[in-house]
This record gives structure tokens, sequence and C-alpha cells, in this order.
């Protein structure tokens, strides 16, 4: 068996066209851009290219970016008090800390500090607790672009068993979340689950968003899976071991090329999102 790519990179470019139309909208009527701002931390260099990224495709969609840096220095009361000052302006529709950021900030304390309409990362507590529950809220952006990924290529996930492996609060928690809201029988896996293997094999939808290096071996696949790989590292490497995945599973995202891309797209969308809510409410 031969995997089918999905492919992120097309996706993508549709939902920035539809981006484009509803930010040209916004500007029409309210005479300004949407903006999306971003604070990042310290010098990471991948840190400072995906902000550049970030802004770069923000400008191609009609958004306008605002980028505010930070000393690696700076405590964690600068750094939420950059952030509340971007809160309380009404020019600004999102707010994006860019993650991670160096300790000893407190990275909670500071995405606490953004409001849940400007939270276009959805990386707040409420926005959390809001796609528990299947109430309105901006999605976080990484698994709001895998499911829309999953639907294009017609993946229903009711009724299916997805396998995530990986429990962080801006990845593996709210995918695993959004899944159980598209009635999947959901496992988490992480570095305490006891032979993962077994558990991978289980899956008819495995998304992984560990972190490591081909961690997940291609013969641990289920054949005709479904596989989300939500890694990159250098070299192109994600969190599968692709080349043999790909002979196992039925659909497989490549890497680079296949979350990535969602994510930046889903990012852009929920700014313009944000935006369009504030014209209802003003």
């Amino acid at each position: 068996m031969n995997a089918q790519l999905m492919d992120g990179t097309r996706l993508a470019q549709q939902l920035h066209a539809e981006t484009r139309r509803r930010a040209d909208a916004v500007t029409l009527n309210r005479g300004h851009r949407p903006c999306l701002a971003t604070v990042l931390v310290g010098d990471d260099p991948a840190s400072a290219t995906y902000v550049r990224m970030k802004q770069r495709r923000c400008a191609e969609n009609g958004v306008d970016s605002r980028a505010v840096t930070l000393p690696a220095s700076s405590t964690t009361a600068e750094v939420t008090a950059a952030v509340r000052s971007l809160d309380a302006d009404p020019m600004v529709d999102g707010i994006l800390v860019q993650h991670p950021v160096p300790v000893p900030v407190d990275e909670r304390a500071v995405f606490e500090t953004i409001s849940h309409a400007k939270d276009v990362d959805g990386v707040t507590s409420a926005s959390l607790a809001a796609m528990a529950l299947g109430t309105p809220t901006h999605r976080s952006c990484t698994p709001a672009g895998i499911l829309r990924l999953l639907d294009s290529y017609a993946v229903a996930l009711s009724g299916l068993h997805v396998v995530v492996v990986g429990r962080s609060e801006i990845l593996g928690l709210p995918v695993g979340l959004l899944s159980l809201c598209a009635d999947a029988t959901v496992t988490y896996c992480h570095s305490h689950t006891q032979d993962l293997p077994t558990q991978i094999g289980r899956a008819d939808v495995l998304i992984a968003a560990v972190g490591r290096p081909q961690l997940i071996r291609g013969e641990w696949i289920r054949a005709g899976a479904v596989v989300v790989d939500a890694g990159y590292h250098p070299g192109g490497l994600g969190d599968v071991e692709t080349a043999t995945a790909a002979e196992r599973a039925r659909l497989i995202t490549p890497v680079p090329g296949g979350v990535g891309p969602m994510t930046i797209a889903v990012l852009i969308s929920n700014t313009v999102d944000a935006a369009e809510r504030g014209l209802v409410s003003a």
C-alpha cells in the first residue's frame, strides 16, 4: 500500500484565498485592516523565522501585523505588561505569543493575559475549556488545521479510534479534545505510556505530536490507517518514520507541506474571525 499524501499546502492556499476575501470586506466596512500582533521574547532563530513567516502571510492576505520583540532577559511581569497593552489596543484584533518563551518567564501566566476575544492561537485556559465543551471559541491553530485537513480528505472521525501521541497544551491535548467532540474515541499516549507500538497499532487515525524525530516507527502503523505527523525537525524530519509508514497507511501528511501550512492559514483566518466578531459587537 502506498499512502496518498495529504497536501496541506494546497488546502492552506484555498483557506488563504477565502480569508483574503473576508479581510477585504472587514477593511471596507471599518476603514482599516484586521491586525495580528505577535510577541517574541528572546532571539531564538527558529522562533524569529516563524514570526517573519506569519507576518509575510498576513501581508499577502490583507491582514496587518504588529511585532513586539522583547529581550530574553525579560521578566514575566514585563511580558504580561506588553500583552496587556496589545489587548487594550482597539486596533489589534488578535494576539500571538510565540512559544516557547525563555526560562524563567511563566508562559502560562503570559497566555492567560490574553483576552478570550483576542486569543486567536487558542492558548488560554478559557479557549481550551471551550474546545472541550464544543462551545464557540478560537480553536488552537495546529489542531484546527489538522481537523480541516482530515475533513478535506473525507476522513469523518465519528466512530473512529484516534490515537494522539503527545499531550502538550497547544497541540496534543486540544487535538484530542476536538476529535472527541467529533465523536471519535480518543487515546492519549505520552512518556509514561506502556507498550506504545501496540497502542499506535490500534489507531484508525494517528496524530503524532510528540516532538521527537522519527520516534514512531513505520511498522507500528495499522494497515490502512490515516497518519497525521505534526512534528518538524531539522532535515525535514517529522515525528513519524515517513517512508515505511507510507507503505502501510492509507493517507499520510508529508513533512514539510502537511500540517505546517495549515497552522499559519488557520491563525490568519482566526484573526479575521476576531475582526468580524468585533464588527458585530460594535
